[in-house]
């Protein structure tokens, strides 16, 4: 073989490929999340979201999101000597990625500091940290969601929440005494019921007199406990009086560890960096929260914000996904240009981006309509159903949309050594997990005949955009009269819910997004000019290329 020839030897040139999408800044690179900070009452925190943002999109930060899934937990039910630990360990990446959204706040900051704007700017925040690892926000999600509950049962809620609001994050396996800052999870699914808690059979026996804020003994087995190393649970179990709801610590008072046994860890296609289990419960020291026998509506305080929480799991994985197909396009070539110069695969691109923009509209419309509540009747019934309506359409577009940007990305596109693998499994998650789409669609029945003006609240909200767009006028005309109609209601229930997100999402596209967005949305969702059936079907004379440029990061 001759020496003179060394260029035998190069046959791996990469060529025609990106750059990995790491070292930007997801706050700024994303105008959809931007405006709808500053226009839903949370510009005030844009230097803390910029700096979000910048951390979020480092590699660094980026890599601990991929350990985290690499590494699995672990459940150790024992230690070497035979005593009984219950104990998940979790990879460090897992850890710091706790510590970084507990240190910010995301897990509290809305009720330590419930200013307004406060519940849309820690969205934004867990919305950017749920791109970088969606899984470890479980357990953030949950701490966040037991503050409505406890306020049921104000001495609990006293012994407790100084040490849920605070930003300090410790995964010892040790009593909640003996930390500054703990992290509480949520019990409800049995096997016999699912969605249907009134079927829970485990039992709750009084210790002294019983009663709200008293001691009880839990007995039963829950099927799907999500973040079993959580310092407590809020869980559902039968009195006599009926279904009620407990705080469950995982340590009794006095310092022994509490008749909780978890009996293995759940097998989940999705969700992998974090821990769920089956637990049984053998005598477990829990104390009553709220009215004896009021158990659901208590927890469903809880459960409420975890819904919204979904809604914004799903729009940030939108966003990602957006993020990674458009930095691919816009760097690889086919057929003599840009994959992003092509008109079919611009098509598609920005079809994906305006159900990210819809999506991102509705969500934080609903987190204003969280943090003005209190003060206005009109948005606490916004709140109620626009949660459910969300939270049903939102979460439904997810595994679609992820599926269609891997396609984008092609091959290298279904790699587990990308995110968009991660992605894919993590995308129905959200619509099963705390109700899926046919509790939510009921839940919108629900809100519409218990919450009375929550269908007006929705309409004047919707009616706000009148004249500003045909196809919404003719589309919000003809759902106010299905809102009228209740003829087989329940059977029609889904239809109902989609159309109602739909609107919504329109009015409020029209309103405030950007014009190529809310034209493209209407032509496409809300007219009889496109098929529908499958992303990339948008009709003609869109501005596809203005989408597309706005929503491509610039890393």
């Amino acid at each position: 073989m001759p020496t003179d020839t060394p260029y035998l030897a190069e046959t791996h040139v990469v060529e025609n490929q990106p750059t990995p999408l790491v070292d930007y800044n997801l706050f700024e690179q994303d105008a959809a999340l931007r405006e709808a900070a500053a226009r839903e009452g949370a510009g005030w925190a844009e230097a803390d979201l910029q700096a979000m943002g910048q951390l979020a999109g480092s590699a660094r930060v980026i890599e601990w999101g991929n350990q985290a899934n690499e590494n699995e937990p672990v459940l150790h039910t024992h230690d070497n000597y035979g005593r009984r630990i219950d104990e998940v360990r979790f990879h460090p990446a897992y850890h710091e990625l706790m510590r970084l959204s507990i240190e910010h706040g995301y897990h509290a900051s809305h009720w330590a500091d419930p200013k307004p704007g406060a519940h849309v700017a820690r969205a934004a925040g867990y919305y950017m940290v749920n791109q970088v690892e969606a899984a470890h926000c479980c357990p953030i999600t949950m701490t966040s969601a037991v503050i409505p509950a406890l306020r049921k049962q104000p001495d609990v809620a006293a012994e407790w929440t100084d040490r849920i609001l605070a930003r300090h994050y410790d995964p010892r396996n040790v009593p909640a005494s003996e930390k500054a800052g703990i992290t509480v999870g949520m019990a409800m699914t049995e096997k016999q019921g699912g969605s249907d808690v009134r079927a829970n059979t485990t039992r709750a026996v009084p210790v002294g007199a019983g009663g709200p804020g008293q001691a009880y003994e839990l007995l039963g087995h829950k099927y799907f406990v999500s973040a079993p190393m959580c310092d407590a649970f809020l869980v559902l179990a039968q009195t006599e009086v009926g279904l009620s709801c407990f705080l469950l610590p995982r340590w009794r008072p006095d310092g022994t560890k509490n008749a909780l046994q978890i009996q293995r860890l759940k097998n989940k296609m999705g969700n992998v960096a974090n821990a769920s289990c089956e637990t049984e419960l053998r005598g477990a020291y829990a104390v009553m929260v709220g009215e004896e026998g009021r158990g659901v509506p208590t927890i469903i305080e809880m459960v409420n914000m975890t819904r919204f929480d979904c809604m914004v799991g799903s729009s940030a994985g939108m966003r990602q996904a957006v993020a990674q197909v458009t930095h691919h396009c816009a760097h690889r070539a086919a057929f003599g240009k840009r994959l992003s110069e092509q008109p079919l695969m611009q098509n598609v691109l920005a079809d994906l981006i305006i159900e990210h923009e819809a999506a991102m509209a509705l969500t934080f419309r609903i987190g204003r309509a969280l943090d003005e509540r209190d003060a206005d009747d009109g948005e606490a019934l916004l709140a109620r159903i626009g949660t459910a309506v969300g939270k049903y359409w939102i979460c439904k577009r997810a595994p679609e949309h992820a599926y269609e940007a891997m396609e984008c990305i092609g091959g290298s596109g279904t790699m587990e050594d990308c995110i968009m693998p991660r992605l894919f499994r993590e995308s129905p998650i959200n619509s099963i997990w705390e109700g899926s789409g046919n509790v939510q669609a009921l839940d919108m029945l629900r809100a519409m005949q218990r919450s009375p003006g929550s269908v007006e609240a929705f309409v004047s909200e919707v009616e706000q955009a009148r004249g500003g767009n045909a196809y919404l006028d003719e589309f919000v005309r003809a759902l106010s009269g299905e809102l009228q109609d209740l003829t087989d209601i329940e059977y029609r229930a889904r239809a109902v819910t989609q159309k109602m997100a739909l609107a919504l999402q329109g009015s409020l596209l029209v309103r405030f997004g950007h014009s190529a967005v809310s034209d493209a949305f209407c032509a496409s969702r809300l007219s009889g000019l496109s098929s529908g059936l499958t992303y990339g079907s948008l009709p003609s004379g869109l501005d596809c290329k203005g989408i597309i440029e706005r929503a491509t990061p610039s890393a």
